[in-house]
C-alpha cells in the first residue's frame, strides 16, 4: 500500500508527502532524525491531520503532487475538514474512487 499525508508544522504551515510506510514515516518526521524532509527540520512537524490510502506509487504520487502544487492553503484546509471534497476539489485530474481515506492514523 501507498500513503499520501498531510502534516501540520508548528508555525501552522502544512507539508504534504508520500510513504510506503506511514508509522516509520511519521517518526522520522516528528523526530526530526536524518531521513525526515528538509521542510520538517526547519519547521517541526506538530500533528498529522490526514491520511490516504492507495494502491499503487503512481496514484499516490499524483495526490501528493496536486496538493502540493495546485491547491491554496485554504483549499487543503477545506479538504482536511472535508475529505469527501477531494473530488470536487481535484475535477477529472485524480479519480476520488482510488484512494481511501485512512481514519485511524493516529
Amino acid at each position: 500500500m501507498y500513503y499520501t499525508y498531510i502534516l501540520r508544522c508548528e508555525d501552522n504551515s502544512l507539508y504534504t508527502g508520500m510513504t510506503t510506510d506511514i508509522e516509520r514515516r511519521m517518526n522520522e518526521h516528528f523526530e526530526q532524525n536524518v531521513k525526515c524532509a528538509k521542510y520538517t527540520l526547519r519547521h517541526k512537524a506538530k500533528k498529522l491531520e490526514m491520511v490516504w490510502e492507495t494502491s499503487t506509487r503512481q496514484l499516490a504520487l499524483r495526490l501528493e503532487f496536486y496538493i502540493k502544487n495546485k491547491l491554496t492553503k485554504a483549499q487543503k484546509e477545506k479538504l482536511i475538514k472535508n475529505p469527501e471534497l477531494i473530488n470536487r476539489i481535484f475535477g477529472d485530474k485524480i479519480e476520488g474512487k482510488f484512494y481511501k481515506k485512512i481514519d485511524n492514523f493516529s
